[in-house]
């Protein structure tokens, strides 16, 4: 069970990453189209403000991506020193601590999506941009991180279960620097 947890929420992942690199990419286009206008003294506008709005809506939804690629920073002097069950210890101390954290985030950004449902808030800008809008998407891959962290912890509980902490490492663990260097 535990590998199919994993390897769905790579797959999941993985998709979720290349929707995103489409978005960034679409967004460079209209800043670049906005560039060219600019020359000819023309100008689409706002194209700070949105992707202001893309980039944090992409960097909310990369995280998890990014979880499952095991490319999220942590010190590791005291892992990479340990036994297999230490290792084991901390990875899950890690990912624990990320995934409350991470859930807080996703409870706390509800009220704010909330209130500007309720008001039907907009952007202080020339663009007036309903920030409920942003805030959605935004929100929601907060939740799909929190949701993949749980998942992948639950993922390599099961894995320790067995006594496979080999497997766990590979799903939550981290690579080093003399990893990186193989």
């Amino acid at each position: 069970m535990a590998p199919t947890i994993l390897l769905a929420l790579k797959r999941l992942n993985h998709a979720v990453a290349i929707l995103v690199g489409v978005l960034l990419l679409a967004c460079v286009a209209f800043v670049l189209a906005d560039i060219v206008l600019r020359q000819i003294g023309s100008s689409l506008g706002g194209t700070d403000e949105i992707s202001g709005y893309v980039m944090a809506i992409a960097t909310s939804w990369g995280m998890a991506y990014t979880l499952t690629e095991l490319g999220h920073v942590r010190i590791d002097i005291l892992r990479s020193r340990a036994p297999s069950r230490g290792r084991a210890a901390l990875d899950l101390t890690a990912m624990l601590a990320l995934a409350v954290t991470v859930t807080l985030v996703a409870i706390r950004g509800w009220p704010v999506l909330a209130r500007s449902l309720a008001n039907s808030s907009r952007a202080n800008t020339p663009l007036e941009t309903p920030l409920a809008l942003v805030q959605a998407p935004w929100l929601a891959g907060w939740v799909w991180f929190a949701i993949t962290t749980w998942l992948m912890i639950l993922a390599a509980a099961l894995l320790l279960l067995r006594s496979d902490h080999a497997a766990s490492e590979a799903a939550i663990g981290t690579f080093g620097e003399l990893d990186a260097l193989k």
